[in-house]
């Protein structure tokens, strides 16, 4: 009775433990270009918490500055075509947008499901700033690709659309 007791206590906890990193993965962020997948710049962690989706970057050798950071709806990092000219990372589509909102309103707001806060690069190149995405679970973004673009994001389709963000500059597919 004690061995059974014992072996049920001990499944329990396995259990749950596994219960506890199921609602946390963590992302390979890779340099894109027109040419395809580069370099491992570093990885983001996406955790659920009571507040959203937290997102720790523990990234290098990106531009310093602010960055447009978005959930993009699908799972590739290739480049695509536009223009009759190839560009960095558009298989990955556009913003994550399952409300079909059609609207550039940033993470706190009823735009794209996709937007999230800024990634902040410090001036060696690397991102460790801990941003909260109110409205996303971990279970929304997977099967989908991270994205970082080369600027800054105002949160708005004006005057430029999706936050005049940019070129895609980094990406990693989210399991």
């Amino acid at each position: 009775m004690k061995f059974q007791f014992a072996c049920t206590l001990l499944l329990t906890g396995c259990a749950l433990a596994a219960a506890a990193h199921a609602d946390e993965i963590r992302i390979d962020i890779h340099a894109i270009s027109a040419d395809g997948v580069g370099e491992l710049l570093g990885t983001v962690t996406a955790t659920d918490t009571d507040d959203g989706l937290r997102l720790t970057p523990d990234l290098k050798g990106l531009p310093p500055g602010d960055h447009g950071f978005h959930v993009h709806q699908n799972p590739s990092c290739d480049p695509g075509e536009k223009d009759g000219a190839k560009a960095a990372g558009l298989a990955a589509g556009g913003h994550y947008d399952p409300t079909d909102a059609k609207a550039h309103r940033g993470p706190g707001h009823n735009g794209h499901l996709g937007d999230l806060p800024l990634l902040v690069v410090d001036e060696n190149g690397e991102a460790s700033a801990v941003t909260v995405a109110p409205r996303l679970t971990v279970a929304d973004i997977r099967g989908r690709a991270l994205m970082v673009h080369a600027s800054g994001d105002n949160y708005s389709d004006d005057p430029a659309p999706l936050g005049g963000g940019g070129a895609r500059i980094a990406c990693g597919v989210i399991d």
